[in-house]
């Protein structure tokens, strides 16, 4: 599945159902021409969202959504980007001292959800809804027929985002559109990763679901704050869900503390708790797609883990060459997350992706989670356009139909991840060809014997205190044999790199599960590193010379 396109213009799983269903859950709004918030006052709080989110569970999904007016449906991607939200008209605008403002996405393309946005008056708790009108927004030169658009204060919204000053009105840095999809910036201005409401059936034998957010509600931010709380609707095929989002822009990052509950309409083959969705093409491990004059292309180099026992771990990323699913067992985790560590632009040299600058995304889950596992599917991609790795926490437990479930947790979208081990941490992994001692290239005489090498760079920690003691590697490996084990003290990295030769033992395809860490006799020094291998087909298992020299 394309993911990036998905994000950009979703096209399925949002539901028209949903709006006219909502209809008897909300009140009837009135037209008035008094700021944006133009609707009927209602009472508002979180415990009445969940009681709304558990009584859509009671009720049948309603389906796809409904046709937008053609002027809408058939916009290109350029003339959608040409719709602009006129900041005059943003949601705090009459707020005075504001440090936040919130702007909305028109409906049109891929974005047939239509959303319904409210106002909350955060001190009496009175929502008032935001309908549709097209003075909200500035149409340029997207062509569209504003006939169409006269008296369809139903539209409603494709999404939000939010700002903050400096850069009101210019640079957003919190953005929800699509499906459940939301994504936020840190001090660097530059999206890259995604993360979800929920996910379902992502790799299991049922169809995988997108089910949406439907509705929003804002409370007024207050004067001088960076930090705004907006509450939730989810709907979908096999799960409701009432959301609320504590959002604190902070000088250097955004921290989002979410609490959801969620209603399973149906039983859930595979219910994803946190997920996130990136990029992952090629990197220092994984050159096949890397044929362009970038060194690297990826949002995310690794997935981490801080176990429940304690265990930090490390898993480099793949772009495989068919999809993989792996599902590392947990109790109570203590935090995980898609990281991107290297912040040097020289090791991506793309001045469009901006690679470097891509935030990490971190989960802390905040109360007791119990069993489950930490999964992620890497799917093949071609290119960077194509999100192919997803990540998310799977409770053990059976989800079934009428059952409700709820998860406290916060984002940290950052640089760096908010909390760090003292260990030494895996600065890069390689791989190429092995069988020959290090410092010699093949000559005339190629290894007999096929083999990979892989070389683990570690930084930080105590290494160099612990060097006298003496440095051992741990190194398991599920299948074949491990050899020429050499331990490397890198000057430039100052850090250590661990390099070791993989023997096949068979003519198995599967992949090999690796896992290194370092530690002397009576302590460990490292996190965990752990890596999924490849192996190529027996025939491929041989050195060909295919260099060219001409001669003298």
């Amino acid at each position: 599945m394309n993911r990036r396109m998905f994000m950009k213009a979703s096209m399925a799983f949002a539901t028209v159902s949903g709006m006219s269903g909502l209809s008897t859950l909300f009140a009837q709004s009135a037209w008035a021409d008094e700021g944006i918030a133009d609707g009927t006052a209602t009472r508002f709080d979180f415990d009445e969202l969940k009681k709304m989110a558990a009584g859509l569970a009671k009720k049948p999904w309603g389906g796809a959504p409904g046709a937008l007016p053609p002027t809408l449906a058939n916009l290109t991607p350029q003339a959608y980007n040409e719709i602009q939200y006129d900041a005059n008209h943003s949601l705090w605008n009459d707020v005075a001292n504001r440090d936040l403002d919130v702007q909305f996405f028109h409906v049109g393309m891929g974005f047939k959800r239509r959303i319904r946005m409210f106002s909350v008056d955060a001190k009496s708790r009175e929502a008032r809804e935001i309908h549709f009108r097209p003075e909200l927004f500035n149409y340029n030169n997207a062509q569209v027929d504003m006939h169409q658009l006269e008296g369809k204060t139903d539209l409603g919204f494709a999404g939000f985002r939010a700002f903050k000053k400096p850069e009101l009105a210019r640079r957003d840095i919190v953005s929800f559109l699509g499906a459940s999809y939301f994504r936020a910036v840190d001090d660097t201005y530059q999206y890259g990763l995604s993360a979800r409401g929920v996910a379902v059936n992502t790799f299991s034998n049922g169809h995988e679901e997108f089910p949406d957010f439907t509705a929003f509600w804002f409370d007024t931010v207050a004067p001088e704050s960076t930090t705004f709380t907006v509450y939730a609707l989810l709907d979908g095929p096999s799960v409701t869900g009432a959301y609320k989002f504590t959002i604190d822009c902070e000088e250097k990052r955004v921290v989002m503390e979410i609490e959801n509950h969620l209603f399973a309409r149906t039983d859930i083959k595979q219910l994803g708790i946190a997920p996130m969705t990136s990029m992952f093409s090629c990197g220092t491990n994984e050159r096949r797609m890397c044929n362009t004059y970038h060194p690297q292309i990826h949002d995310s180099d690794r997935l981490a883990m801080w176990t429940g026992s304690g265990e930090w771990i490390a898993r480099p990323l793949n772009n495989p060459q068919k999809l993989q699913f792996n599902a590392y067992q947990d109790n109570n985790p203590r935090g995980f997350g898609l990281l991107q560590l290297n912040h040097d632009f020289k090791d991506y040299q793309d001045v469009i992706g901006w690679y470097d600058k891509r935030p990490s995304l971190w989960v802390e889950p905040l109360g007791k989670w119990g069993k489950g596992a930490i999964n992620v599917m890497e799917i093949p991609t071609t290119g960077e356009t194509l999100d192919n790795v997803v990540c998310f926490w799977q409770p053990e437990q059976p989800i079934k139909a009428g059952s409700e479930y709820n998860f406290h947790y916060k984002l940290y979208w950052s640089s760096l991840p908010p909390v760090r081990s003292g260990l030494a941490r895996v600065d890069a992994t390689r791989s190429g060809m092995g069988g020959f001692p290090e410092g010699w290239a093949p000559g005339e005489h190629f290894p007999e014997v096929w083999s990979r090498r892989f070389a683990v760079d570690f930084v930080g920690g105590d290494l160099k205190a612990a060097a006298p003691k003496g440095i051992e590697p741990v190194i398991t490996v599920s299948s074949g044999t491990i050899k020429q084990i050499e331990i490397l003290y890198v000057e430039p990295l100052d850090g250590y790199r661990i390099l070791f030769d993989w023997y096949p033992n068979s003519d198995a395809t599967t992949p090999v599960d690796m896992r290194l860490f370092l530690r002397t006799k009576d302590e460990t020094l490292s996190e965990t590193w752990l890596y999924q291998y490849f192996p190529p087909p027996p025939d491929q298992r041989k050195y060909v010379d295919d260099r060219q020299m001409n001669p003298g």
